[in-house]
């Protein structure tokens, strides 16, 4: 597929009391501490949840549902990101099988447009995340490929594959997701010299942050990015503005983007600069 580079452009919302009435029919179907309860609760059962599934559950307008995100999160209940809202935190992530069904679709995409960059008879670095175990499905038909992997889930998807060489590298398994990390994960990594590094992140802040929960994580994607001739970072709109604690680099370091939504304009920006290649599902 070829890449596209494009921004999103997003208009500004003429101010508006919360205590107006509705635009929209749908809005007078519940009243508003009813629906700002219901949105926390789906926020902590989904982790995220964009805009368009909320205005769909309640029967309001993307416009009402954003006022009440702003209003959620100004009072602590929940995140704001880019398109939706999420759980209120930036120092843990959301639940493992939970994060596997957010944007499932969304991430399945986002896989076969990276599948299709990645030759036969290549060598990858395949870091954790649940949109790198979607990479890997959609790699399951490439020919001799050499993969190294810290995600015992990756390496049990690919390993069936008897075309492939598959090398799960040592360090301590996290059991929520399959991960290997540590020192001896970094040590492992720092041997070899392979094509293509793929990696998923968990936030990208708006100056072009990579952000992810766990330090140990980012030092084992920091030794992918600094052992791979192109690295390819996958990862859907959800992580657009989203935060988290500890910093990995910035975007500028990757060579292509694969996601589902364009990335907001400051981000396509630096990006442009970078020359990082964009391709949006």
């Amino acid at each position: 597929m070829a890449p596209s580079m494009h921004d999103h452009q997003t208009g500004a919302l003429p101010f508006r009391s919360e205590n107006s009435q509705p635009e929209e029919a749908g809005g007078d179907r519940m009243n508003l501490g009813d629906r700002h309860a219901q949105i926390k609760q789906i926020v902590q059962t989904k982790g995220f949840v964009t805009i368009e599934q909320l205005a769909r559950e309640f029967g309001v307008t993307p416009q009402t549902i954003r006022r009440d995100i702003n209003v959620l999160s100004k009072s602590g209940a929940i995140q704001r990101f880019h398109g939706g809202a999420g759980i209120a935190s930036s120092t843990e992530n959301v639940a493992y099988n939970e994060r596997k069904i957010i944007c499932f679709q969304e991430k399945r995409k986002i896989a076969a447009m990276v599948a299709e960059q990645i030759p036969d008879h290549a060598s990858l670095f395949i870091n954790i995340g649940t949109t790198t175990e979607a990479v890997a499905q959609a790699l399951i038909h490439h020919k001799r490929l050499r993969i190294i992997t810290n995600n015992l889930n990756v390496a049990t998807i690919l390993s069936s594959n008897e075309n492939f060489e598959v090398i799960v590298t040592g360090g301590l398994v996290r059991h929520r997701d399959g991960g290997l990390i540590g020192e001896a994960t970094i040590d492992f990594i720092q041997q070899f010299k392979v094509d293509f590094g793929i990696i998923g992140i968990s936030g990208i802040d708006l100056d072009g942050t990579l952000l992810d929960f766990d330090y140990r994580e980012v030092r084992v994607a920091r030794a992918i990015i600094d052992n791979s001739r192109k690295v390819y970072l996958a990862t859907d709109h959800t992580k657009f503005g989203r935060n988290a604690m500890v910093r990995l680099g910035n975007i500028s370091e990757i060579d292509s983007l694969f996601t589902d939504q364009a990335p907001p304009p400051s981000l396509v920006e630096i990006m442009n600069q970078a020359e990082v290649r964009l391709f949006v599902a």
